[in-house]
């Protein structure tokens, strides 16, 4: 597990941090609050970071780009392509909805959002696999943005086997893997106490811990990823 926190934040530039896909084992796992705290740390540093949200279902009152940008205090911080009102999957939202929904649009609207920032972090919907739209799924959007990914997973027991899922399917698509970011840690049992190491064997890939960070408004996120997440969860080049 790292732990590392040498690199200072002032370090951080739109040169140096490359646009990112924040993606997650599966709903309400923490991605947008990680985005938050990601999008939000960068703009701290005087970089031009900005969170694309593809699509959004439940909305309202779910809106995560609504979040990340309350978090970091303008709204330029994000953008969001799709709102549909049913809570389902982006395809079954849309056609429940009777709204024509394209991957195209979307995919290209992204293009154009992460070629007008310094830095794009693209949040994911759901899982991997999440229908998106016209047979396409949140992992084709990502692979054909050709962005690195950050993985955000549950903390406990059930989540070795659907994070080392989902960096197999990343990596499947040719898809780097930046690391993972196990959510909510408390280490309070002695699954979440050994998931950590367990994963890196699994998956080689860095693994790092964000615990309950006691968010009574959005703006806390971006001080508690700062704080607890080190500056190799940006991905460089």
């Amino acid at each position: 597990m790292s732990d590392d926190r040498t690199e200072p934040v002032a370090e951080l530039s739109g040169e140096s941090v490359s646009d990112f896909a924040v993606v997650g084992t599966d709903t309400g796992v923490g991605k947008t609050v990680v985005t938050a705290g990601l999008v939000g740390w960068l703009r701290g540093a005087g970089v031009d970071a900005r969170a694309v949200k593809p699509a959004q279902t439940g909305y309202p009152p779910d809106d995560d780009a609504g979040f990340v940008a309350d978090a970091c205090g303008t709204d330029a911080a994000a953008t969001c392509l799709e709102r549909l009102e049913p809570a389902l999957a982006p395809a079954v939202a849309a056609e429940r909805e009777g709204v024509d929904l394209s991957y195209d649009a979307i995919r290209e609207g992204c293009e154009r959002e992460l070629a007008d920032a310094a830095v794009g972090v693209v949040e994911g919907i759901g899982g991997l696999r999440v229908p998106l739209a016209d047979d396409r799924e949140v992992v084709d959007l990502v692979a054909d943005l050709g962005v690195p990914a950050l993985v955000v997973a549950r903390s406990g027991l059930g989540t070795l086997n659907h994070t080392a899922l989902t960096v197999e399917a990343l990596e499947r698509r040719g898809c780097a893997v930046e690391g993972i970011v196990l959510n909510e840690y408390e280490g309070a049992s002695v699954a979440e106490r050994t998931n950590p190491d367990v994963l890196a064997d699994m998956t080689g890939r860095p693994v790092w811990t964000l615990p309950p960070l006691g968010i009574d408004e959005p703006r806390d996120a971006v001080t508690g990823v700062r704080e607890r997440l080190p500056t190799d969860a940006f991905p460089t080049g």
